[in-house]
């Protein structure tokens, strides 16, 4: 390239070479032949690497902030004119939870004892009238009785002494959960698990079994069938009337429940349940049941701290209270 009086044009760095020897720098502007052209300063020293330098940065967009304002502060009906407006399908809410095939996660169709158990006389007019519905109750049990000597030999008698010895193991075992959590899980199911250990934590639990002031009876039994005939479940109620200590006590070694030298009558209707499909599993703790006319239990001592209270005298509390008087008859 040849200007007017200029014997060296150099396009790369701009520079004009005129016959009398003096050297004059153009503008990047009168470059501008064929398009965008970059001068040497705006270039990099090492454009072999120019897309690697380009992957450093990323571009995207920044979520709007006022939009997602508004569309938390919608009602039912304005979401739903929202998503027909712009073509959206609505969300999809799912509900899921943990289930199990060992256990089930209720107590079906639930023993409802007489009224005064154990203390009441069979002359009370409300204890009459649910033996009788118990009478009709027992035909049920014959019947999930039958039908758990299909798979298995079962004898209310004998499994009664069973569950006895698992009732009191299963406490015992309770005295120290966290060392025996795979011995409990054997015998206790999922659902009660939880119940039993709620609350024990940084506890101290004293439990003894002393004797049984009756022997445990099966009163109650249920089986039911899971998705199809062949999954059966069942459940058998044992009554408990028996002689106990329990004392628990907090993390600073203070008792909060019980005594752990008084003996105290208990009676209570523990639930086992089992698979039966199963040929492996086995009669667990699955529950308890607590009738609605059972006394209530003793009230929890709570350890709290004692507020920093500033004891004054009798004198100076007279003369705050006559200060007192004055300036509200000043006021009035």
């Amino acid at each position: 390239m040849t200007l007017a009086g200029a014997t060296k044009v150099c396009l790369v760095c701009a520079r004009v070479q005129l016959n009398n020897g003096y050297i004059w720098r153009m503008a990047p502007v009168t470059l501008a032949l064929a398009g965008q052209v970059r001068t040497i300063t705006a270039k990099h020293w090492a454009p072999k690497w120019r897309k690697l330098r380009a992957q450093k940065t990323k571009k995207f967009d920044l979520p709007d902030y006022q939009k997602l304002k508004r569309d938390a502060n919608m009602t039912i009906d304005q979401q739903r004119e929202h998503y027909k407006k712009e073509g959206i399908e609505p969300p999809r809410r799912h509900q899921e939870r943990d289930t199990l095939i060992t256990s089930t996660n209720t107590i079906f169709e639930s023993y409802v004892p007489p009224e005064g158990d154990g203390v009441a006389s069979l002359v009370s007019g409300e204890r009459a009238k649910q033996s009788v519905v118990g009478l009709g109750k027992k035909g049920k049990s014959y019947l999930s009785m039958r039908k758990i000597r299909k798979f298995e030999e079962f004898d209310p008698a004998l499994f009664a002494e069973e569950s006895l010895d698992i009732y009191k193991e299963c406490h015992e075992l309770l005295q120290d959960y966290r060392k025996n959590e795979t011995r409990l899980h054997e015998l206790v199911t999922e659902r009660a698990y939880p119940e039993m250990i709620w609350k024990l934590d940084k506890k101290t639990v004293h439990w003894e079994y002393i004797t049984g002031l009756e022997p445990p009876r099966v009163v109650h039994v249920r089986s039911v069938d899971a998705l199809s005939k062949d999954n059966v479940y069942g459940q058998v109620t044992v009554r408990f009337h028996t002689q106990q200590i329990l004392a628990v006590y907090d993390r600073f070694g203070r008792l909060m429940y019980g005594s752990d030298t008084i003996v105290k009558d208990t009676l209570e209707y523990v639930v086992f349940e089992k698979h039966i499909s199963d040929e492996n599993s086995r009669w667990r703790i699955h529950g308890k049941i607590i009738p609605d006319w059972m006394p209530q239990k003793q009230t929890v001592l709570r350890t709290m701290r004692i507020p920093n209270v500033v004891a004054t005298e009798e004198g100076e509390d007279e003369d705050e209270t006559k200060e007192g008087d004055k300036a509200k008859e000043l006021v009035v």
